[in-house]
């Protein structure tokens, strides 16, 4: 199969979106699902105990970055067909 520049323009900004969600799940952490709220050890500095609570932060997970990342593939597939060209037969 031969693609057109306009087709390779677009496979290859399809891959880069990719590759980035993909940058960016290695840099929250690796977790395989998304958390929404992390537990931290807090040293109660009065009488130097230590406890567990649970915090509001974002942590993305591999299940909101493959979902992504299929919908950029779906969405390059797509516009790559559109572009297509007819050949001319001689």
């Amino acid at each position: 199969m031969k693609f057109n520049e306009n087709q390779k323009r677009t496979l290859l900004i399809g891959s880069v979106i990719i590759a980035a969600a993909i940058v960016v799940w290695l840099a929250f952490g690796v977790e395989i699902f998304t958390k929404t709220q992390v537990m931290v050890e807090k040293k109660d500095e009065l009488f130097g105990t230590t406890y567990k609570e649970f915090e509001n932060k974002f942590v993305l997970g591999l299940d909101y970055t493959v979902a992504f990342s299929l919908a950029v593939l779906a969405i390059t597939m797509v516009i790559t067909f559109f572009q297509r060209q007819k050949i001319k037969e001689a």
